[in-house]
């Protein structure tokens, strides 16, 4: 299993609203991205110097202010554009995110570098799938690494992303939650924040215990979650 013993995984628990931010690279190449830098930036990119490892990119998950930073309830979040002065970097989004992450962060259109589900990012031995997974927000994507999912706010370890905010969409959300229950058995879950006390799970322990995997169809789906 040499991607196993190369991959550079670290998850950490950050800001005020139980969110997860993410360290993922090759330890032979000593590089890693970050994933959804909305708090902490400084601490997240000392811990990457801590392991050896220098922070070359920013992965979102989508464009929400506890992800990505901006104002938000009256609150200010450093995030992406603390992120570009400490370290300018870029920043990977899903094509129909960028908009959404520019007006929130400030972040301008050189700074990001705009993807399609299915696109693969490299480093050293690690490679990184972005898989669009719509719903939450037109352009949510997770990433799919050496058997982890990180799965942002489309999918909790018990529940999913609200699909009743501005850009939602629940039919797309089922669509999504199938593309991910689908999966090989021991896929492990990373989510987008600490809403249960495990912290990762696997996706076929998810799928008998997420309750948002009861409905059988979706027509049942959207009569549950349809807004």
């Amino acid at each position: 299993m040499p991607a196993a013993r190369d991959l550079y995984f670290h998850q950490q628990l950050v800001g005020e609203m139980q969110n997860f931010a993410y360290l993922i690279g090759s330890r032979s190449a000593r590089q890693a991205y970050v994933v959804d830098p909305a708090w902490n930036v400084a601490g997240l990119l000392d811990q990457a110097a801590k392991d050896g490892v220098e922070v070359v990119g920013a992965l979102v998950t989508h464009y929400h202010q506890d992800h990505v930073g901006g104002e938000i309830f009256g609150h200010r979040i450093e995030g992406l554009a603390r992120l570009l002065e400490l370290r300018p970097m870029p920043i990977h989004v899903n094509k129909l995110e960028a908009k959404g992450v520019m007006q929130v962060t400030g972040a301008s259109q050189t700074d990001l570098v705009e993807h399609a589900g299915g696109d693969r990012l490299e480093l050293g031995g690690i490679e990184v799938c972005l898989l669009h997974t719509p719903g939450h927000t037109p352009g949510s994507q997770c990433f799919h690494v050496d058997g982890r999912l990180v799965s942002g706010d489309t999918l909790f370890l018990d529940g999913c992303g609200r699909t009743d905010f501005p850009g939602s969409d629940p039919a797309a959300m089922y669509d999504s939650l199938q593309t991910l229950a689908a999966m090989p058995d021991g896929t492990v879950v990373y989510p987008g924040h600490r809403y249960s006390q495990p912290s990762s799970a696997t996706i076929d322990a998810i799928r008998d215990t997420n309750y948002v995997f009861r409905p059988r169809s979706k027509d049942q789906w959207l009569q549950m979650f349809g807004h």
